[in-house]
């Protein structure tokens, strides 16, 4: 049965709760990006003329191909990696599950200097990767693999909840008329999952976009080679060229609401 509570105005205690709630995200989300616009609007010629330089082109191009390609490599591994974790049992299944949540928890600093470990100058793969002639810290690779690692929970658990949520029901019945393995999933598991999947590539994307700690320290962020939006900010914090500084984050700052927007309504 459906609820029947009435919605009404919140009184007295309720108010000031209600008042004390928009106060805070006021306080720290609207303030801080009226701010941002302001700033930006107020120097705009500027503004366009540094972000159509080539450096933050190229800074701006690097981040969208990297999320691009993080949607395609972690929507393919969320997918299986929800399929086995919701559909199969098997040794060792808690700790899966664990170590799935595992970039949430680290830090993304401590993230980029464990991918040094392994891929920088005295890595453990270091003769290895001499030995092939590939470079992969402080190299676009190491940008790639660093933004994978950060944003692999998002797709998985979003699909994973849409899973449980439908059983395997409609899976079964299409295995007993002798759907194959391949044909279930593209007709039938696939077409349930999609809002699922299409929520969590969205937070992939906005998570890809902004990731900052990780790409610094373990591609760090060289000019048109493996600067992203966010390291190219900071660069230009650090060379006091607050417009291009400013400006990027505005950039960063439209996409993300922009994300928002489609991750609301989808869910909506």
């Amino acid at each position: 049965m459906g609820s029947n509570v009435a919605r009404r105005r919140p009184q007295g205690v309720e108010r000031l709760v209600f008042l004390g709630v928009v106060g805070w995200l006021g306080l720290l989300l609207v303030v801080p990006l009226v701010a941002l616009v302001v700033q930006v609007s107020g120097e705009l010629s500027t503004v366009w003329a540094v972000l159509t330089a080539p450096e933050a082109l190229s800074a701006l191009g690097l981040s969208l191909a990297v999320a691009a390609a993080v949607i395609v490599g972690n929507g393919i591994f969320g997918v299986a990696g929800a399929l086995v974790l919701v559909r199969q049992r098997f040794r060792g299944r808690r700790l899966f599950d664990a170590l799935v949540d595992l970039p949430l928890a680290l830090s993304p600093v401590m993230t980029g200097l464990a991918f040094l470990l392994v891929f920088g100058r005295s890595g453990l793969l270091r003769p290895i990767l001499d030995a092939v002639g590939l470079q992969i810290a402080f190299a676009w690779p190491a940008v790639l693999l660093a933004t994978l690692f950060v944003t692999l929970p998002f797709t998985l658990r979003e699909v994973a909840l849409v899973l449980e949520e439908i059983g395997d029901a409609e899976e079964q019945a299409a295995a007993t008329l002798g759907a194959s393995a391949m044909q279930t999933f593209w007709r039938v598991t696939l077409p349930n999952i999609r809002g699922g999947l299409v929520v969590g590539t969205t937070l992939t994307a906005a998570r890809a976009l902004g990731e900052f700690g990780a790409v610094l320290v373990v591609g760090g962020g060289v000019a048109n080679r493996t600067q992203t939006a966010t390291t190219f900010i900071h660069s230009a914090i650090e060379e006091r060229q607050e417009a291009a500084a400013y400006g990027m984050a505005l950039l960063l700052a439209g996409a993300a609401i922009a994300l928002l927007f489609v991750l609301q309504r989808r869910r909506g």
